[in-house]
């Protein structure tokens, strides 16, 4: 269950367990672990619930059913305290991101969310997303932000998609009522009968049950991103997790979304040109699912454009090891291969990336 970008949802059970506020009962040991996976390498970009649950206690209400009015109050207040909260646990800084669905559905708003997440992560801020509950002028529906999860790691080209609960995973019975349920592990293909297994969360400050969270694995699942349901009260979870064990739950990705990307990579793209890399580059590749960077570049061979398909070669063995989009020409490439991706802008007068095939444009043979 290795994985390179992940989008990892925390519910407002783990954010506000109390009715007192934000927490660092279950939050803390979640930072630690994103930490721990940045300092990996991998890339992470948290959607986090809670902005209505940090601010229970500040809008005076008087009811357990809440109106929607009240619900944006609670949120703006609580918004800032839930941002105040996960920052506090990192070094490196947090962005605050606020959509809904309709921003994602819009193409424009679409790209512009795409950018400026791949901006910060090249930067190396932690975008934290969460629905814009404030200006939403719908009610604020059951599981949003699991749906929102999935639709995150879309625009993000993330593969794998975490979403933590109050609960271990998805059982054969409700575990809170039957003493011999028992956790499945692994779900090939969400069916009808999957579904029957979800039961309703009775936490009143979560906002999402169990069949919110599998429909959004099924939206996760059909653009070929592996999706995990764990539980985010246990600590020992994120060490199975770093250990590449599973604790919970895991949707397995479709196969047919990533076949049909390499497929497209492969065989409909016509390579333009070759590039050699150095065998640091090419473990990098093929090990550890990393962007081509131009210090890995030993040679270059035709005449391509930026934009073009590139034949990846290992030059210990002339093997062809992969194919991408390169995002440089190959007169540009001539003057930035050997050197670090700090001197693109000194050297060309401009810095198109940091890399020059992207991970995400890439297949590896």
């Amino acid at each position: 269950m290795n994985f390179n970008r992940a989008v990892i949802k925390v519910g407002s059970a783990l954010v506000a367990p109390t009715k007192t506020g934000c927490s660092g009962q279950y939050t803390l040991a979640i930072a630690q672990f994103i930490t721990k996976c940045q300092q990996q390498g991998k890339e992470i970009i948290l959607v986090s619930s809670g902005g209505v649950a940090a601010g229970r206690s500040i809008i005076h209400h008087g009811s357990p059913e809440l109106s929607i009015a009240v619900k944006k109050a609670m949120s703006s207040v609580g918004q800032m305290k839930m941002m105040a909260n996960w920052q506090r646990f990192f070094d490196r800084p947090c962005s605050q991101i606020l959509i809904n669905q309709s921003d994602l559905e819009n193409r424009k708003r679409f790209i512009s969310i795409k950018e400026t997440i791949q901006i910060q992560l090249a930067n190396g801020i932690l975008p934290i997303v969460n629905e814009n509950d404030t200006l939403t002028s719908e009610d604020l529906t059951v599981g949003d932000n699991d749906n929102l999860a999935a639709l995150v790691a879309q625009v993000c080209k993330a593969d794998s998609l975490f979403i933590l609960s109050d609960i271990d995973g998805v059982f054969t019975k409700d575990p809170k009522v039957h003493s011999d349920a028992v956790l499945i592990p692994d779900i090939e293909h969400i069916t009808d009968e999957i579904y029957a297994l979800a039961g309703t969360s009775r936490n009143h400050l979560a906002t999402g049950g169990m069949k919110t969270k599998i429909q959004a694995a099924e939206k996760a699942v059909e653009h070929g991103i592996n999706t995990y349901i764990v539980n985010g009260t246990k600590s020992e979870v994120f060490a199975s997790l770093l250990a590449q064990q599973n604790p919970g739950t895991r949707f397995a990705a479709d196969k047919d979304i990533i076949k049909a990307k390499k497929h497209w990579l492969k065989h409909t793209l016509k390579s333009q040109g070759k590039i050699t890399l150095d065998s640091g580059a090419v473990n990098a590749l093929v090990n550890k699912g990393a962007s081509l960077l131009p210090s890995g570049i030993k040679t270059i061979e035709q005449h391509f454009k930026a934009g073009d398909a590139v034949d990846l070669i290992d030059h210990q063995n002339n093997h062809f090891i992969a194919k991408g989009i390169s995002l440089y020409s190959h007169s540009d490439l001539q003057r930035i291969m050997g050197k670090h991706s700090d001197e693109i802008a000194i050297i060309l007068g401009h810095n198109q990336s940091n890399v020059v095939v992207h991970r995400d444009d890439m297949v590896i043979l």
